[in-house]
């Protein structure tokens, strides 16, 4: 199995909207689910592709990590922020995601952050896990930040430091 990381393209959108309709749950994440009906595209005109890496197996979009500068004033020019990860199911214990993130990690140091910082749900143990392989460590947690199918759940926040 190859996996080829790189950047997003127009083409990939479809692709990476199949994707989110078979990744997405509040399970990994405290946003609205995206349903057929209330989204046709994945890249809209907020979307700036070029933040988005997309990860090919053997050829095939298999995943998509968005890396970018979560608050954007100069003082926080050192730290970015991956704020969204999924991976085909088809392709999910492959080796992919923890690709995704290492790509994203050394894209963030290729523009000179220092910091690379991430939010997971705390019922997400898969991914808190994939992020501790990684190198992220837990900085906080947010007990209880979301209210998910009536139960309190924390939003960790983690960090890995360039």
């Amino acid at each position: 199995m190859t996996v080829d990381i790189r950047t997003a393209r127009a083409e990939d959108d479809a692709a990476l909207l199949e994707i989110d309709f078979a990744t997405w749950n509040q399970a990994v994440s405290p946003a609205p689910v995206p349903t057929r009906e209330n989204r046709t595209s994945f890249f809209d005109d907020r979307t700036e592709r070029e933040n988005y890496l997309v990860a090919e197996v053997d050829g095939k979009v298999s995943g998509y990590v968005l890396v970018h500068q979560n608050i954007p004033l100069e003082s926080h020019r050192h730290v970015l922020g991956i704020n969204g990860l999924a991976v085909d199911p088809a392709a999910q214990g492959r080796g992919v995601g923890r690709a995704l993130v290492e790509a994203a990690v050394a894209e963030a140091g290729r523009r000179g952050a220092s910091k690379v910082t991430l939010r997971v749900l705390g019922e997400n143990p898969g991914a808190r896990r994939l992020y501790e392989r990684c190198g992220f460590v837990v900085e906080g947690v947010l007990r209880g930040e979301f209210e998910l199918d009536g139960q309190l759940v924390d939003d960790v926040l983690m960090a890995r430091y360039l």
